[in-house]
């Protein structure tokens, strides 16, 4: 077998990234037994499959490696070798599996492998016929191992996800959901077409030598793509918020709290008075009246997210200027009415879990496009911290309740600023956030 010089082998741009675990378990392997299967390369010494062996072998400091090599035309030919390997060899996740899906079948097509519609294998080109035949969707399907449907699901996810958007969804669960990314795929959908048509008039008007139309289309062109990309993103972050939510639905009720004595819960053991500050990790909690000067001042300067229930004296219009974005959460009633009273800017309404909830922003914001379903108002609010907020982020609450939104900040990685006039709420969602931490928390001041 011949050995070709590590250095000299040269790695095309369009590999999928290694997996540091699989390298690992390579080179204890490789220490062992040697290097059992060659890389494979080409007459060019470019690498056509191995990426995972020729990394191993790098990082062992080998000078020289095994190689296969194999003669290939052109790039095409070559590509497609690389791709048909990685398909055979490698336990892929749907996202990269569906995109060398798309790239061999564009491949075929090029090399002209590919049938076209109304194709079969008895077509001809002028009065010869086609050798090999041009291979149908069914015969590309069963050559990757999968059913016709799953194939044409998974061209439909590497071709309508925006390239921008894969790069978000790589390193995520959802890069192994095909379902969800099916989802992000249709968000958009008729921003899609309309830049697709937009696209073929800006082809034809540069035919045409069009220039004024052209640059109208071009700019069309721009707009339903920008759109498209700003709903596949609220998608994207609609199925993580998803995620999130039944992630921390099952920690609360995997995780069994301490119970809280009678005599803690009137708040005796901490003592919590109206008006005082508590530093709970990092999180600040306040007793006392939250639409009040005294709370105002505590808070973080652009919060990205409030969340408040509605009650019978609403007093909580400010936080609209406070946080980019305002959760009202309220029982079934008539959310116009309450717009019209409060006269914070409203943006839409979700309904979770039976639980309406009113968005509020001087921002222009999207509704997400996907079906929601969380359970539980943990579901709830993890479902809520993960669509507009991201990690070290500031929340703030005018309502303390259960201690949900602290628990859940505190999961999440968020700061929250929090508090409630009524001492025992205060004293349970502090004691709930000691029991879940197994850290105390303090008085500030």
């Amino acid at each position: 077998m011949p050995t070709v010089s590590i250095d000299q082998i040269k790695i095309g741009l369009n590999r999928r990234p290694v997996k540091d675990e699989k390298v690992a378990e390579l080179m204890e392997s490789i220490r062992a037994n040697g290097l059992l299967n060659p890389i494979t390369i080409d007459q060019n010494l470019n690498l056509v499959a191995g990426l995972h062996r020729l990394t191993a072998c790098k990082l062992l400091h080998l000078k020289e490696i095994e190689c296969n090599i194999v003669t290939y035309t052109d790039a095409d030919q070559a590509r497609l070798a690389e791709i048909d390997e990685n398909l055979i060899r490698n336990e892929l996740e749907p996202l990269d599996r569906s995109q060398l899906w798309l790239e061999r079948e564009q491949i075929l097509e090029r090399l002209g492998l590919r049938a076209k519609a109304g194709d079969n294998q008895h077509t001809k080109k002028g009065s010869e016929n086609i050798s090999p035949p041009p291979k149908t969707t069914m015969e590309l399907a069963k050559e990757v191992g999968y059913s016709e449907r799953t194939f044409q699901l998974g061209k439909q996810i590497a071709k309508d996800i925006l390239p921008e958007v894969k790069e978000i969804i790589k390193n995520t669960p959802l890069a192994k959901s095909t379902t969800d990314l099916l989802k992000i795929a249709r968000a958009g959908s008729r921003e899609r077409a309309l830049a697709e048509q937009a696209e073929q008039a800006l082809e034809q008007a540069l035919t045409q030598g069009e220039q004024q139309e052209a640059e109208r289309q071009a700019q069309l062109v721009a707009q339903a793509r920008a759109k498209q990309k700003e709903l596949q993103i609220e998608a994207y972050k609609s199925a993580i918020a998803h995620k999130e939510a039944k992630a921390l639905k099952k920690q609360v009720q995997a995780k069994v709290e301490q119970p809280i004595k009678k005599s803690t819960v009137a708040g005796h053991e901490l003592g919590i008075k109206v008006g005082e500050e508590w530093i709970v990790g990092r999180h600040l909690v306040y007793c006392g009246d939250t639409s009040g000067k005294e709370f105002m001042k505590l808070l973080p300067s652009h919060a990205a997210l409030a969340i408040a229930t509605l009650s019978s004296s609403w007093n909580h219009n400010y936080l609209v200027d406070e946080a980019q974005v305002v959760a009202v959460l309220r029982s079934e009633g008539n959310i116009y009415e309450f717009c019209r009273q409060n006269q914070m800017p409203f943006q839409y309404e979700l309904v979770l879990d039976k639980v309406y909830t009113s968005i509020f922003s001087h921002q222009s914001i999207s509704k997400p496009q996907t079906p929601i379903n969380v359970e539980g108002v943990e579901g709830i609010i993890s479902y809520l911290l993960s669509l507009y907020t991201n990690p070290n982020n500031f929340v703030i609450s005018p309502f303390m309740g259960h201690g949900e939104i602290l628990i859940a900040c505190e999961r999440m990685g968020r700061s929250c600023f929090i508090g409630d006039e009524n001492p025992e709420l205060v004293t349970r969602g502090i004691l709930r956030w000691q029991n879940w931490t197994g850290k105390q928390a303090q008085k500030a001041g």
